[in-house]
C-alpha cells in the first residue's frame, strides 16, 4: 500500500499495472472535494489519448494496480 496525502495529489503521475487500450501513463488532473474540502475523488487522464474519468483517490493506494510516476 502507498502512503498518499491527497491535497498533494494533483498533477502527480501514475502507472497502470495492467494496462487497457494501450493506456498505462496517467495524470492526476483535478481533485473532486466536499463542502468541508476533504478529497473524495480524482480524475485521471490517460497521456496517451487524453481520455479521462474520475476515480476514488484510495484505489491509487492499491499497489497491484497502481505505481507511482512514470514507469
Amino acid at each position: 500500500m502507498h502512503r498518499l496525502n491527497p491535497a498533494k495529489l494533483l498533477l502527480s503521475k501514475w502507472t497502470a499495472i495492467e494496462p487497457r487500450q494501450r493506456e498505462k501513463h496517467f495524470l492526476v488532473t483535478e481533485l473532486y472535494k466536499d463542502e468541508e474540502g476533504t478529497v473524495l475523488a480524482v480524475e485521471l487522464q490517460a497521456v496517451l489519448s487524453k481520455r479521462s474519468w474520475r476515480l476514488d483517490w484510495r484505489e491509487l493506494k492499491d499497489d497491484q494496480r497502481w505505481k507511482m510516476g512514470w514507469r
